[in-house]
């Protein structure tokens, strides 16, 4: 996911894709206390794209309180 085509997004699709990344996230880290992950890689990358969301997401709010 890159900075760029997120910000192509609506604040709605991004609040809409964080909420989907947050409740995968806690089922990967779920998933991986229990058992082995086939790629526990991806875990950082939904962190990763996590904050990219949130920054996005808070760089609009401060440009709109200028």
């Amino acid at each position: 996911m890159k900075a760029d085509d997120i910000r192509d997004w609506e604040n709605s699709e991004i609040e809409a894709r964080l909420g989907e990344l947050k409740e995968e996230q806690f089922r990967l880290r779920f998933r991986s206390a229990t058992m082995e992950l086939e790629n526990p890689r991806i875990i950082r990358q939904i962190k990763r794209d996590i904050a990219r969301l949130k920054t996005i997401l808070r760089e609009r709010e401060l440009a709109g309180n200028d």
